[in-house]
């Protein structure tokens, strides 16, 4: 093997590594003791420029989360169509920037040692934390993607039409319970979403051309005010009553018929999910608990493929990785 490409090989060998250290609290305590102080730092900072980027940041770990490896911060290359156009990212998703600026700051303190799927990870905690939320300590290791697949994540993540039923079945495929969906739901007690995702709901349930009769009618008004047929379907609207505190408001307005979004709004008018939105609705202690714990073994979820520290969040190190294979499970 001539020189040149035996150093190429070494160096690749040494970069990916095909299996990923077990996640564990403290993973950078010695190799990047302030990782997580900076990844709060940072994200603090994002928020008082504009709060909504918290709820945005924490969102990208349920789009990244069913292998939690950083694929979805990728960018589309000539050979790779990537997760962010996938049908529930585009035009959905967002604050991507802000995970730059992280990655920015750890490798300006630690080079090549904190993984983006890693910071997606912290940040989405520190997000709920900074919005009033519950604490909690962190699982770290993970490696990140060396690919993504716009098709794999369109096969998996779920549309804001869907109802509990598909969700139940979604989650069951990963091993999370219907506790784990009711809970991990009330991550829409902050942020925003687009009338794109419920003008249906208004105009059209089921092709009906009838509104959905569940929801409350003063509620309704506002909605059709805020999204009239025929609008800008990029106007955005909060997704509970207190979209800029993380509480179980959330839950209360599902009981009152006030969810903004399908997907949402079901868990209340199914039975299987019910009694759960009751509970977290009751007591906000019961809800924080569960919701800890379906992030927790939400971020455990990962796709047992070889990866990498990538430098920039949003490409691989190297080009000679181009052309894997890439599933998510």
């Amino acid at each position: 093997m001539p020189p040149t490409i035996l150093l190429l090989s070494l160096l690749l060998t040494s970069a990916i590594s095909a299996v990923a250290p077990p996640l564990r609290r403290g993973f950078y305590s010695k190799t990047c003791p302030e990782a997580e102080f900076i990844v709060r730092d940072v994200l603090k900072k994002a928020m008082a420029r504009e709060i909504r980027s918290g709820a945005s940041v924490m969102r990208l770990q349920f789009h990244d989360c069913l292998g939690c490896d950083g694929s979805l911060l990728l960018d589309d290359t000539p050979n790779m169509l990537g997760e962010k156009l996938a049908l529930s990212n585009i035009n959905s998703l967002r604050s991507y920037e802000v995970v730059d600026e992280i990655k920015e700051a750890l490798e300006m303190a630690c080079p090549g040692v904190v993984s983006c799927a890693d910071i997606l990870i912290m940040a989405a905690r520190d997000a709920v934390v900074l919005s009033g939320g519950p604490n909690w300590e962190v699982k770290l290791g993970r490696q990140d993607s060396l690919t993504a697949s716009q098709e794999a994540s369109n096969d998996i993540m779920p549309s804001p039409r869907a109802n509990a039923t598909s969700l139940i079945n979604l989650f069951n495929k990963f091993n999370l319970s219907v506790k784990d969906l009711v809970a991990l739901s009330g991550s829409h007690s902050i942020g925003k979403a687009r009338c794109f995702s419920i003008v249906f709901r208004l105009y059209n349930q089921s092709g009906s051309g009838r509104p959905d009769p569940t929801i409350e009618p003063r509620f309704r008004e506002k909605l059709d005010k805020l999204c009239p047929q025929g609008g800008d379907e990029e106007v955005t609207g909060d997704l509970d009553a207190t979209p800029k505190k993380f509480d179980n408001q959330y839950y209360k307005d599902l009981i009152n018929g006030r969810g903004f979004l399908n997907s949402d709004q079901t868990l209340y008018t199914f039975k299987e999910t019910r009694a759960y939105v009751k509970v977290f609705s009751d007591n906000e202690d019961e809800f924080f608990k569960a919701f800890v714990d379906g992030m927790i073994k939400l971020g455990d979820l990962q796709s047992g493929l070889p990866g990498e520290i990538r430098r920039d969040c949003r490409v691989v190190n190297s080009r000679a990785v181009e052309g894997l294979v890439w599933t998510k499970r």
